[in-house]
């Protein structure tokens, strides 16, 4: 058997999370403009174009909006946020997201119905529960939502109020996500995020209160003067709450993308690539033996929750909004910075409140860039969100269209080193193989391939 060292120093290179392909970075920004991200909205509403891959009704989309704002920076996060305490902001950016959406249902011609709907940020709870209850009633003003609706929000347990789960969970909310990140107070001073274990019990304790069937936590590892002790504490203090899902993601370090937040601690500070590994290792143990399954990558569940079931069914699916349980061919992004995907097409908006506020005022589509999907790409976008749901891809004789032959070469070392098989026309990531699933999914990516990757532009994949 491999040394595990030996692994973690061959395979920690920088590589995308591959939320999206083609990644951000490598989107084609010459082929792309507001009218051809128009047109493929319509090109995915229409059921008829590719029925074979969709089981959702004809009009029903996914709708992800961003809450830029926060009254603290946390330092080790990434997100597009807007640091203020002046709550004066909230009701004209209520006001412009409601505008950008009724221009979207101009665009796509008919009333759509809300399949999943989820706030993220920034702190969505930063807002007063009355005005995101303002937002949620003039959103389905134009729009419907399905019976099947899957909407969550994420919640900082400081300040999530029992009013706040008991007004989303009236309007159809079934599903919270805390961020604790860490519970020792040295972690938390250095990125800027002090909440007692205390807040977060409350917090779990009134989303299960009000109603909501899935209550998830974030967990990171990886962070700054944290140690595998840190792990070990926040781990049995989280499954001491049994949220349904936890997320226990890989810190990454980019100051040199995310600013001065991550300046203030450096390289130093952080656990090697070897502890770091481990310490994902002992909390992923934790985590199997207290009765969670692990979803795709960085993810568990319970049994009982939504997302095992995804998994167990072959329904899992990834995008911008994480993994989630159902999917639609279009998602559309609200807010500043937000994404959306009509399958075909990805679109990202302006990252200031100045000018996404004046494109809305002059009528515009807030966008400031994104890609159109060419038919190469939409075939690896589908075996890099096989792999990253489900572990494994496959394919046939008419459906290789690319250098598979090309790609395996490159896995080769990977299955010598019992982290793939390689079938005739499957490719299956093994139990050990699953940390390094990013990896894995670079010879597929044939954009970042053609040209010299920046390492600078990705967090280490270990």
């Amino acid at each position: 058997m491999i040394d595990p060292r030996t692994l973690i120093s061959k395979y920690n290179v920088p590589g995308p999370r591959y939320t999206s392909y083609p990644t951000v970075p490598y989107w084609d920004a010459d082929s792309f403009s507001a009218s051809t991200w128009k047109q493929s909205l319509k090109i995915g509403l229409d059921i008829d174009s590719h029925s074979k891959t969709t089981n959702i009704k004809q009009n029903s989309i996914s709708l992800y909006i961003h809450l830029p704002f926060c009254e603290s920076m946390c330092t080790f996060c990434g997100c597009n946020k807007r640091i203020t305490k002046n709550h004066l902001v909230e009701t004209p950016y209520i006001k412009a997201l409601l505008k950008e959406l009724s221009m979207y249902v101009e665009i796509l011609g008919k009333r759509p119905t809300i399949q999943q709907l989820h706030f993220g940020g920034g702190t969505p709870t930063f807002f007063s529960s009355e005005n995101l209850e303002t937002l949620l009633i003039g959103i389905f003003k134009i729009a419907d939502k399905s019976k099947n609706c899957e909407f969550s929000f994420e919640g900082h347990p400081n300040n999530t109020t029992a009013q706040h789960l008991k007004m989303f969970n009236r309007n159809g909310f079934s599903r919270v996500c805390y961020g604790v990140q860490d519970y020792n107070i040295t972690v938390q001073k250095a990125i800027n995020r002090i909440q007692p274990f205390e807040n977060v019990q409350q917090a779990t304790i009134n989303a299960r209160k009000a109603g909501f069937e899935s209550v998830g936590h974030d967990i990171i590892y990886g962070l700054p003067y944290q140690t595998q002790d840190h792990v070990v504490h926040t781990i049995n203090q989280t499954i001491s709450l049994m949220p349904d899902r936890i997320a226990f993601y890989s810190y990454a370090h980019v100051p040199w993308i995310k600013g001065n937040g991550q300046r203030g601690y450096s390289e130093k500070h952080l656990p090697s690539p070897e502890q770091k590994r481990f310490q994902y290792e002992i909390g992923k143990t934790m985590l199997l033996n207290a009765g969670y399954v692990e979803i795709g990558m960085d993810h568990f569940a319970l049994k009982t929750d939504a997302l095992y079931k995804a998994q167990q069914t072959g329904i899992l699916h990834r995008n911008f909004m994480g993994y989630n349980a159902s999917k639609t061919d279009i998602m559309i992004g609200l807010g500043v910075s937000a994404i959306g995907d009509s399958w075909f097409g990805f679109a990202q908006n302006v990252k200031t409140l100045k000018s996404y506020y004046q494109l809305l005022k002059n009528n515009s589509l807030p966008v400031m860039r994104g890609h159109i999907l060419n038919e190469e790409d939409l075939i690896i976008r589908k075996h890099i969100l096989n792999l990253m749901c489900r572990f494994e891809t496959s394919w046939d004789e008419t459906q290789k269209q690319i250098d598979m032959d090309k790609i395996l070469a490159k896995l080769s070392e990977m299955e010598d080193d019992g982290l793939v098989v390689i079938g005739e026309n499957s490719l299956k990531i093994t139990a050990s193989g699953k940390p390094y699933v990013r990896n894995v999914c670079l010879p597929f990516d044939l954009r970042l391939q053609r040209k010299k990757p920046d390492t600078k532009l990705f967090s280490m994949t270990v």
